[in-house]
This record gives C-alpha cells, structure tokens and sequence, in this order.
C-alpha cells in the first residue's frame, strides 16, 4: 500500500470531514446553501479535495431526476454527500459536476 496524498486547502474558511478532520471544501467554493441532504442542510460547492467517488447512480431527488455519485472522504472513506453528474431537467442543469456536501458530516474551521 502507498502514501495516501491529501491536499491543504488555503484560505481562513474551510470545511473539513467531521470523522478524520482532512480538509474537503472552500467556503470561496460555495455555490448555494440552500440544499437539503440525507441528515439536513448541505451546501452546494464547485469544487472539493480529497474525495472518492462512488459508482453512477439515477436517484429521484426533490428537485427531479439526477445522476449522482456519492462522495467519501478519501482518508476515511465516512460518505459525506454526493456530486450531479447530469440532470436530466433543463432548469436544474446549472448542478451537473458541482458536490453537494451534508452539513452534519463537516465540521468548519476558521470561522
């Protein structure tokens, strides 16, 4: 088994996994707070680190029908959200390739 390569986020905001405490998101890096996951609120992010994807899969979510892949947190592997690959709605297009990551799962440092 090899190194395991984790990135450090800059910046004074960040969002790190609540199990293992690796950096995981940029508050610059918000694109909405108004999401709504498995375990409560979430935040909408253009982009993350350290994360694994899970398989694609076509979940029916409150906003229509999406392609989504889980997200894990790749020093622990805790799930902590999901990424839209493709949605299928025209209105809800803005979200293909952008994370979704659950609040309960983050803890926040910096603020």
């Amino acid at each position: 088994m090899g190194f395991l390569f984790l990135e450090s986020l800059p910046g004074p905001k960040i969002f790190k996994c609540k199990c293992c405490k690796v950096d995981s998101a940029s508050h610059d890096d918000i694109v909405s707070k108004d999401f709504q996951g498995r375990f409560g609120s979430a935040y909408l992010f253009k982009t993350v680190v350290n994360i694994s994807l899970g398989p694609n899969e076509e979940r029916r979510l409150l906003s229509g029908l999406h392609t989504v892949n889980d997200i894990y947190c790749s020093s622990c592997q805790q799930i902590l959200g999901w990424r839209y690959e493709k949605a299928f709605e025209e209105s809800q297009k803005y979200k293909e390739r952008k994370y979704v990551l659950e609040k309960e799962r983050m803890l926040k440092e910096g603020w």
